[in-house]
């Protein structure tokens, strides 16, 4: 897969698939900047980690809430500034706080679309009006879910947001192949990350969990998620646009 020298951006990248996503890049050949909330020790170590292992790349975090409007589009300019341009866009920032419907407040449901729905659409589009202004074309990766294939209880407005994600995916691609633009989807099942970790390791609800819903047998790591990144950012996967690529175990392929 050709992506070596390529000038990359990964939300939420600071830790569990965003952390991955940006390993993933580093060890193609690619700069990255990591784009991440409120964890600036934590980005800045990643980031001092990847610059001692591939020496011949650059590396930096920016600290920015990508559901703010003028803050992610800032937070873009910033990387394709310090990166000299940009070449692919990794919208992967996200939450999910578990709530029956009927107990999800106002505050709740407009969090997780201003960061899961409207961040990745004011990522998106920056970085596509940057590619669109360089005439180099470009790869725009969103992070999405099993959730935006059908719901599931407690999850009611993390799901929608998703599903939401996965269309307006569809529709860039729609607008943005005439520019050599690609914009794919990848939708995890369960990732055991940081963010999940206690009910990761909960055997009592994992393993019935996995016994019904995960053909291959075990929770994915942010490392399953890695080689359809690569594909999709790379050169070989041009005439790959407005798909979705499942990461699940075979989750979504059951009824």
């Amino acid at each position: 897969m050709k992506i070596t020298g390529k000038r990359a951006l990964v939300t939420g990248g600071s830790r569990g698939i965003g952390l991955g996503y940006a390993q993933a890049l580093a060890a193609e050949g690619c700069s990255v900047m990591l784009i991440h909330f409120q964890d600036t020790e934590k980005a800045t170590r990643e980031c001092a980690l990847l610059a001692a292992r591939y020496p011949g790349a650059r590396f930096n975090a920016c600290d920015a809430d990508v559901g703010n409007s003028t803050a992610a589009r800032k937070a873009v300019r910033n990387a394709a500034d310090f990166l000299g341009g940009l070449d692919i866009a990794v919208s992967n920032a996200g939450i999910c706080k578990f709530a029956p419907f009927l107990e999800l407040t106002d505050e709740d449901w407009e969090r997780h679309v201003a960061t899961n729905f409207s961040g990745g659409f004011h990522v998106g589009q920056e970085a596509a009006r940057l590619m669109v202004e360089k005439r180099n074309g470009g790869r725009i990766v969103y992070t999405t879910s099993v959730g935006a294939f059908r719901s599931n209880g407690t999850q009611t407005h993390y799901c929608a947001t998703k599903g939401g994600l996965s269309l307006l995916a569809q529709g860039m691609a729609l607008e943005l192949a005439p520019y050599g633009i690609t914009v794919n989807c990848i939708a995890p099942g369960w990732i055991h990350t940081d963010i999940n970790d206690e009910a990761s390791r909960d055997v009592s609800a994992v393993k019935p969990w996995i016994k019904a819903h995960c053909p291959v047998g075990r929770l994915g790591s942010p490392e399953d998620t890695k080689s359809a990144l690569i594909f999709l950012c790379a050169e070989e996967s041009a005439y790959v646009t407005g798909a979705t690529i499942s990461v699940d175990g075979g989750w979504n392929a059951q009824l």
